[in-house]
Order: structure tokens, then sequence, then C-alpha cells
């Protein structure tokens, strides 16, 4: 078998492994990008799902007045961020018995909360850290212990009565 090549053959040749090697460069590159965009778009993910995983939410003004202290504007609110968690005073860790997720919860017990007699009230007590109870919240837990302002507004509002306000 005689094969002849002429110019125009050569040309045509010559061009269809010119855009061969580009068609292998291109695709080389392309899986290069792709590996890149596929490493870029997992970090993206992971880092999305670090940052949507914190809890970055600001507490509330957990304040305390010096009088009139409401259950609901004060005593809750820190009860939620404070005591009412998962695995403590909630309503399904119930720890010590004791959940401190609503109003009926709390002074379900007058040992824990006695309306008009905050020394008298074991909760007093155990945020004080009076050595009769387990020192409230605990020292080596998660949760920040309560600031006197805080101490003294629990005292405040079972002395006015504790009430549901």
């Amino acid at each position: 078998m005689n094969l002849k090549f002429s110019n125009k053959n050569l040309a045509c040749f010559v061009a269809f492994e010119f855009h061969y090697e580009l068609f292998i460069i291109f695709t080389e590159k392309k899986k290069t990008i792709m590996r890149k965009l596929y490493s870029f778009i997992l970090l993206a993910f992971f880092a999305t799902a670090v940052i949507i995983s914190c809890d970055d939410t600001v507490a509330p003004d957990l304040t305390m007045p010096d009088k009139n202290v409401s259950y609901s504007q004060h005593i809750q609110p820190l009860f939620n961020v404070s005591c009412a968690l998962s695995g403590c005073h909630d309503n399904a860790s119930a720890a010590g018995g004791l959940r401190l997720t609503s109003w009926v919860n709390t002074t379900a017990d007058p040992q824990i909360v006695f309306p008009g007699e905050p020394d008298n009230s074991k909760l007093v007590w155990a945020i004080e850290g009076n050595t009769a109870v387990t020192p409230m919240p605990p020292v080596n837990g998660n949760v920040m212990p309560l600031t006197q302002n805080q101490i003294k507004g629990i005292r405040t509002w079972i002395a006015e009565g504790a009430k549901n306000n």
C-alpha cells in the first residue's frame, strides 16, 4: 500500500495533532480546575457548617432591677440561658427533679422557692453557694456563674412574693 501525503493532508494532520494536544492540555487544566473548585466548595461547605453551628446570638440584657422584678422579663430569661438547658433543669432532664422552664415549674415546690422568704428558699441557697446544697450553676460547668446583680434580682423576686408577672 502506497500512501502519498500531500501538503494539504500534512497540514490537516498537523492541525489535527495540534488540536488534539490542545484538547489534552485543556482537559488536564479542566481536571485541575475542577479539583480546585471541588476543594473550594468542600471548604466553603465546611466553613458554613462551622459558622452556622456556632451560637453567636446575643444574650438578652440580664441586668436585674432593684425592685419590681418581673418573672417573665427578668427571671425566666436568666433561667433560659443559665439553668433551663439540656442536661440541667430543662423539661427533659430535670436535674434534681427541678424544672426551671416556667413559673409553674419553678414555684411548684415551696422548698425551692418560698414566696416572700428568700432565706428559706433552696434556690437562693444554691445560687449563693450555701454549703447545705449543691452550688448552682456548677463551678465546673459550661455556664457562666450568676452575677451578684442576678443573685440579688432572684432574691428580690422571691422577697416580692415570687409573682408570675
